[in-house]
């Protein structure tokens, strides 16, 4: 197996990316989030508004 590599430092160029691609990670994740609260909402509709507190 192959051995673990400890302590690399990472270049600024790859600081960067893996910068650039937790973001990316991240802003889609927030987005299904959303997506699926707004289908679920429409999924029930408006009837979710008109019941009784």
């Amino acid at each position: 197996m192959a051995e673990p590599v400890t302590d690399r430092r990472l270049t600024p160029a790859e600081q960067a990316s893996r910068r650039r691609r937790s973001i990316a990670l991240a802003l889609a994740l927030v987005g299904m989030v959303v997506l699926f609260y707004v289908l679920t909402i429409a999924k029930l509709g408006p009837s979710l508004f008109d019941r009784a507190l």
